[in-house]
């Protein structure tokens, strides 16, 4: 089985809910685990292992950071080239649209993957979902999302029946990992200008327009957009993807 050979990462964004870490490195370099490696890294090796080839980096806030850690990614096996945020390209599209037209991505479809976003999706299997339905964007899509909130029951005349602590629903949620058809990706950007977002924006036009497809993942992923979240990740979920990535370093 294959996966798409071009992944595009998002790691372009300030990272204020990082703050005050992020005023001194870009958010991709937060270091996770034992090892302290950053974030970024972590992404980029789960792709490396699945057979991912070429890697393009989306970057833009204090970018140099990541440039020099990275490089060319000769370490990692992989070859990694860089699209710098412009203030004429904004939001998750704008960033990706960028990117295609400077001609970072040569293959029909390529991988979009959110860089806060930790997740073992299989690349393979997602991408024969892909093939198979001749999708135009297939989404990772887990089907339970934990509200960050206490939830209140309140029955007739306001009257609380139940409390609950930060639930677990079923609703279908998308976790930032996308597969994309190039064409069908421009074709659907060309009424929205260079500054738009893929799920605000874009993804209402390719559902309607064209063939959208959800892969559901049924594993452990975790969302490292804010300093809270990143002090609640599972130290059991990180360590095994430490022993996993990185053996070398435990």
């Amino acid at each position: 089985m294959s996966t798409p050979r071009t992944a595009l990462i998002l790691a372009g964004g300030k990272g204020r809910r990082f703050r005050p870490y992020t005023d001194l490195i870009p958010k991709p370099m937060i270091p996770l685990g034992r090892s302290e490696k950053p974030l970024l890294e972590y992404v980029v090796k789960m792709l490396a292992l699945q057979g991912v080839e070429n890697i393009v980096l989306l970057v833009g806030y204090k970018w140099r950071y990541i440039y020099n850690y990275f490089g060319r990614g000769e370490k990692l096996g992989v070859k990694i080239d860089y699209s710098i945020d412009d203030e004429r390209y904004s939001g998750t599209g704008g960033s990706v649209l960028k990117a295609l037209e400077e001609g970072r991505v040569s293959d029909e479809d390529f991988l979009v993957w959110y860089g806060d976003i930790i997740a073992e999706v299989g690349l393979a299997s997602m991408y024969s979902l892909h093939r198979q339905h001749d999708a135009s964007a297939t989404l990772a899509v887990a089907e339970r999302y934990q509200v960050p909130v206490g939830v209140v029951k309140a029955g007739r005349e306001g009257v609380i029946e139940d409390v609950e602590e930060k639930p677990w629903i079923g609703v279908n949620v998308f976790i930032g990992v996308a597969i994309f058809r190039k064409e069908a990706f421009r074709e659907a950007a060309e009424g929205l200008g260079t500054s738009f977002d893929i799920m605000g924006d874009m993804m209402p036009i390719l559902v309607r327009k064209s063939k959208a497809v959800a892969y559901i993942y049924d594993g452990p992923w975790f969302d490292v957009g804010s300093l809270e979240r990143y002090e609640k990740l599972r130290e059991d979920v990180i360590s095994r993807l430490e022993r996993k990535l990185f053996p070398e370093s435990i």
